[in-house]
């Protein structure tokens, strides 16, 4: 890890309720020109091709005008289709990237490779744990307001960064989550009772570890915010925060040594991992 890893802070403005055609990542727009052009060479009006890859019609609209990231699985099946000889499959890595603000995308980089994630969070569940509804009700409520296109991209994003836990080998992970975070029923009692069970089933694989920090502590490392620790593909230790549509990172390693004993002593101060399970089991059948 050397120093260009470290970006400025980049405010977002992606995705509010008054867009303009720079609220949508240059990428999309001309993966979604590349794919109109190669379905009118085809001959195929928008049904006809929706129905060739198996989407809907508006999410094919969407993708064509660089409104929404296409899943992976659409751009197999248009590359597929349309007989795109490769210039499809060679922009996915792409496409992936501009799913996520620029001030995130070097960290779902990062995260995707990392060895070993741990995450103490403050104000929700953590977005590797968070369940499609859980996620679809964050970001409605965001404010300003995103548009729909834009929640169900960002939510969409944010699952598909759950693709780690079925890496081989996955990530070593760790969470530490505020009790506050699992009382509030964000979305609702379903949505929330439906994320604590996720939490649980979470919990119970092997590399997983999920505490709870009880509000009732007198004595508490975490209250500088929110953070996560990375291990890198080359075993090089990184940290990340985020607040505010600002992010930072961590590199030089006083810092990042700083971090990591910190939450090393959040851990110690939070309920065991077991512990921790027996609680969110309790939460939930009081939800």
């Amino acid at each position: 890890m050397t120093a260009q890893h470290k970006r400025p802070a980049v405010e977002g403005s992606a995705g509010r309720a008054k867009e303009s055609k720079a609220d949508f990542h240059p990428v999309l727009r001309t993966v979604g020109k590349m794919i109109k052009k190669l379905r009118e060479r085809a001959g195929l009006t928008q049904p006809e091709f929706a129905l060739a890859i198996g989407y809907g019609v508006d999410q094919v609209a969407a993708v064509e005008r660089g409104r929404r990231a296409p899943k992976p699985e659409f751009m197999a099946a248009a590359e597929r289709v349309l007989d795109a000889q490769g210039l499809l499959d060679a922009v996915q890595e792409e496409v992936e990237e501009a799913r996520y603000p620029p001030r995130f995308q070097e960290f779902v980089r990062l995260e995707a490779e990392a060895l070993e994630i741990h995450t103490y969070s403050t104000q929700v569940v953590p977005g590797l744990l968070q369940t499609e509804a859980y996620a679809r009700a964050l970001y409605t409520m965001r404010r300003p307001a995103f548009t729909e296109e834009v929640i169900e991209q960002q939510v969409e994003a944010r699952l598909a960064r759950h693709r780690i836990f079925s890496r081989q080998p996955p990530p070593i992970t760790s969470f530490v989550i505020e009790e506050a975070v699992l009382r509030r029923p964000l979305g609702g009692r379903e949505v929330m009772r439906n994320q604590l069970q996720h939490l649980l089933t979470a919990g119970q694989m092997r590399t997983v570890e999920i505490q709870v920090m009880p509000t009732g502590r007198e004595e508490h490392a975490g209250l500088v915010g929110p953070m996560t620790l990375l291990e890198t593909a080359d075993e090089t230790r990184v940290a990340y925060s985020e607040g505010q549509e600002k992010s930072r990172w961590f590199l030089e390693r006083p810092e990042v040594r700083a971090i990591d004993i910190r939450y090393g002593i959040i851990r110690a101060q939070a309920l065991t991992p077991s512990d921790s399970l027996g609680y969110i089991e309790t939460l939930q059948g009081e939800t």
